[in-house]
């Protein structure tokens, strides 16, 4: 090149470096069963996971759980109490993904409300499952927490 100048790119500014997501995960807890999905979204697709999402700028753990679990299955909780958090990487992705997922208990407002598949496009229902029987495969955070001994029911 003549004169030192750099070549002229053609190609795009590099990507904004990846940060990791907040995501809240919420056990309703029924006698010895527990609420999941079957997912249905690209990141855990075809995997059973409790009802949850992402946490929203200057929203509390609790009110996520609250209203992540009303948003996805109608049920309204109360008593919402942090349990324990997990550090997930899901590298296999063609775009990997780091997830920081808070584990929070919610405690039924009215044990008479029946979950609902408020966003069917994103879960293939909800169905109460015994802690000892869980579906497989589980979403890899929930995996995580089962494989560690965790036990949502003992937990304070």
């Amino acid at each position: 090149m003549e004169n030192g100048a750099a070549p002229m790119s053609s190609s795009l500014p590099p990507a904004p470096p990846q940060k990791p997501k907040v995501g809240v995960a919420v056990f309703i807890l029924k006698g010895e069963k527990v609420l999941l999905g079957r997912r249905l979204s690209s990141v855990g697709h075809n995997t059973f996971a409790l009802p949850g999402g992402h946490l929203e700028f200057g929203e509390s753990f609790e009110e996520c759980a609250a209203r992540e679990v009303k948003e996805e299955t109608g049920l309204e909780i109360e008593k919402t109490e942090y349990l324990t958090v997990t550090n997930n990487v899901f590298s296999e992705r063609a775009k990997p993904l780091h997830l920081v997922c808070i584990f929070i208990r919610g405690v039924l407002a009215d044990t008479n409300q029946q979950p609902q598949n408020l966003e069917p496009e994103k879960c293939d229902g909800w169905d109460w499952y015994d802690w000892n029987d869980l579906p497989k495969p589980l979403f890899h955070p929930l995996e995580v927490l089962v494989q560690s001994g965790f036990n949502p029911f003992a937990a304070t």
